[in-house]
C-alpha cells in the first residue's frame, strides 16, 4: 500500500549519506542505511558512574570531530545487536537530539566502536520512517576510497595463487 501523496510531501529527501549535527558538533558524516533497523553512533570510554548514570564521549581521541566532552544519560537501555556479518554484541542505547537537513529529531542510537567504519554514524530505518525519503543517487558525503585496492588488484593479477594463499585462504 502506498502512502498518500500529501504525506510524501512532508518527508525530506536525503541521500545515502548526510551531514548531521549533535549538540555543538556540526557536520558529522552519517551513512543512511535502510537495511539497518537501529541507528548507531561511535562512542568511546563508555562506563557507568557510581550513581548509575551512563557516561561516554562521542568518537575517540585522534578523530577530527572528537571534543573530549563527556555526555551522561540517566535514561538508557541495552540491546543485543547482530551486525551484517552475524556477530552479536550487547550495546547501550541512548537518545540524542540530532539535526538532519534542518530537522531536529530525537534519535535512539546504540553506542558502538565505529572506528573501523567509513562513517562514525549510521542512520537506520526506525529513524527514517515517517521523516525522510532516501534517494540513493544523492549523497552529501563522499565515501573515502579504501587505500590499497589498486595494489591488491595488481598483486592478484601478477600471481593469483600466491594472492589467494596470502589473503583468502581460511576465509569463507
Amino acid at each position: 500500500m502506498t502512502e498518500p501523496k500529501d504525506h510524501q510531501r512532508d518527508l525530506s529527501i536525503i541521500g545515502n549519506s548526510v551531514k548531521i549535527n549533535i549538540g555543538k558538533i556540526k557536520h558529522i558524516p552519517a551513512k543512511v542505511d535502510t537495511g539497518a533497523t537501529i541507528s548507531s553512533i561511535w562512542a568511546s570510554d563508555i562506563h557507568l558512574t557510581p550513581d548509575n548514570q551512563l557516561e561516554f564521549s562521542l568518537f575517540a581521541p585522534g578523530y577530527k570531530l572528537y571534543t573530549g566532552e563527556r555526555l551522561t544519560a540517566s535514561e538508557y537501555k541495552v540491546l543485543n545487536v547482530r551486525n551484517s556479518t552475524g556477530q552479536e554484541s550487547i550495546r547501550y542505547m541512548v537518545a540524542l537530539s540530532t539535526t538532519i537537513k534542518g530537522r531536529r529529531i530525537r534519535i535512539t542510537y546504540t553506542l558502538a566502536d565505529r572506528s573501523r567504519n567509513d562513517f562514525p554514524v549510521l542512520i537506520g530505518r526506525r529513524t527514517l520512517k515517517g521523516k525522510f525519503l532516501v534517494d540513493v543517487s544523492k549523497l552529501d558525503v563522499k565515501y573515502a576510497s579504501r587505500p590499497g585496492n589498486n595494489t591488491l588488484n595488481q598483486e592478484l593479477r601478477a600471481d593469483p595463487q600466491r594472492f589467494h594463499q596470502k589473503y583468502m585462504k581460511g576465509q569463507r
